[in-house]
């Protein structure tokens, strides 16, 4: 039942879309094929069902049968500017951990939780630890000892951050005191298997000075790639039999897995077309300045035999299917920001490559929505759609529990309670190529400089 003085729009209708803006009372009517209803008050879900007498002065949105999922939640991703949130929204995603953390990260996702900001939910690990070697980044903050490591952690948490990122490179060492420290302060701990220095003959000749079993023992929040638990814990070898060895012991440990598929294929992608999928429609989502960075990298892969890393994908997804089967539980991220992964899109091509690798539609779906939000402490709060839970709704014109590519036709967003139609969701994918150059800039400047390595603007061709 609808109640007098309501609103009543369409889904996907331009001309009776809503403003985007926060409604006291929404009800969503004719969901699905059973054509129930779901009822939001002030963000919070508390309704579901045949029958809802919503009050007066909220709106009324037919959904003309789309179907709800829970709003998408990328567990990896690499945010550089405000357009990117567009961009995630625009794609079903209402929530995003990102994973390589500066203060301007930490006052976006105070803005967003004020509904000052328009954009996903932010978390966000502090910037990077990793120790000198062929992983280090310009980006990542450098501690070899156990001092040095405590040291960092405890400036990341005074910071205001609440997670740390480890990195392949960092020491034995450093390792263990980040991990004390991080512990004594309560922080959680995510990042590749740590590997420890690489000295000659690693590893093709040696093991890693870091068992992988450390990295087990450790307690992560998750473990970030299928392809940097193959190259340590299998030293880079496509092996079967020591695959399925390895993925037990993931399994026995209730290690949470970050695979980033689409990480990995995005380099064999860029290989196999000699750079032109580098250049493909939806590179505006990418914003100029980090990409500036990016084209030495791209350059290289572009020219690269795809022969090798193809191999090396099969197997990727082959190990992916295998932990997946073994009870390693899974969540979704994208690697997206960073070279050629497109924010939003790029965490639909994760769920593709989820199904290829073995997982049903559904389960896919579970990694970016329930799995995902258990690993954040967000369960029954975020990744559903009962009553409690965060108005985070993404209405498609097909089931994407049943098709995963029905996931891509979205025909609507709730986003905390806030409505976008398709006038929204178009003017989101516009935002989303207006890049604020100028600013980015200025908050990559800050960030390398509270970090103790300070950039040169004249590195990002500004």
């Amino acid at each position: 039942m609808i109640a007098k003085g309501m609103r009543v729009l369409a889904a996907g209708c331009l001309a009776l879309a809503a403003p985007a803006i926060a409604q006291d009372a929404l009800l969503i009517t004719n969901v699905g094929p059973d054509g129930h209803s779901i009822f939001v008050e002030n963000g919070i879900i508390t309704a579901s069902g045949d029958t809802i007498i919503a009050p007066e002065g909220g709106t009324v949105i037919a959904a003309d049968g789309a179907y709800a999922s829970p709003g998408l939640i990328d567990m990896h991703v690499h945010v550089w500017g405000e357009a990117e949130l567009a961009a995630y929204l625009a794609h079903g995603v209402t929530t995003v951990r990102n994973l390589s953390g500066m203060p301007f990260h930490l006052r976006m996702a105070e803005e967003i939780a004020a509904g000052t900001l328009e954009g996903p939910r932010l978390f966000t690990s502090a910037p990077i630890i990793n120790s000198p070697g062929p992983n280090a980044q310009i980006n990542h903050v450098m501690a070899s000892s156990a001092a040095e490591a405590r040291a960092v952690v405890q400036a990341q948490h005074a910071a205001g951050y609440d997670r740390i990122k480890l990195y392949s490179n960092l020491t034995g060492e450093g390792f263990e005191g980040a991990l004390d420290e991080a512990r004594a302060l309560g922080m959680s701990v995510t990042g590749h298997p740590v590997e420890g220095a690489r000295e000659e003959g690693i590893p093709l000749e040696r093991d890693f000075l870091v068992p992988f079993a450390d990295t087990l023992a450790a307690g992560f929040e998750t473990i970030e790639h299928t392809e940097s638990i193959a190259f340590h814990g299998l030293r880079g070898q496509v092996d079967i039999e020591a695959g399925q060895e390895l993925v037990d012991q993931i399994a026995a440990s209730d290690t949470v897995v970050t695979p980033t598929l689409v990480a990995h294929r995005n380099l064999v992608r860029v290989a196999e077309t000699g750079g032109a999928y580098a250049q493909r429609e939806g590179m505006s989502l990418l914003n100029p300045v980090t990409q500036s960075l990016e084209a030495e990298n791209i350059a290289a892969w572009s020219a690269r035999d795809p022969a090798y890393e193809a191999e090396r994908a099969e197997f990727y997804s082959w190990m992916t299917g295998v932990m997946h089967s073994a009870g390693v539980p899974l969540v979704a991220g994208s690697d997206a920001g960073i070279f050629v992964n497109l924010p939003g899109d790029a965490l639909h091509d994760e769920l593709d490559l989820l199904v290829e690798a073995g997982l049903t539609p559904a389960e896919a779906i579970d990694t970016a929505t329930t799995n995902a939000a258990r690993v954040l402490g967000e369960e029954g709060a975020l990744g559903c759609i009962g009553e409690g839970c965060v108005a985070d709704i993404v209405l498609t014109a097909c089931d994407p529990r049943a098709e995963i590519a029905c996931i891509r036709q979205i025909t609507g967003l709730v986003r905390g309670g806030r409505w976008y139609g398709a006038e929204e969701l178009a003017e989101l994918r516009q935002r989303a190529t207006q890049h604020n150059m100028e600013q980015i800039v200025t908050d990559l400047v800050e960030g390398m400089a509270a970090q103790g390595t300070p950039l040169d603007p004249a590195m990002l061709g500004m």
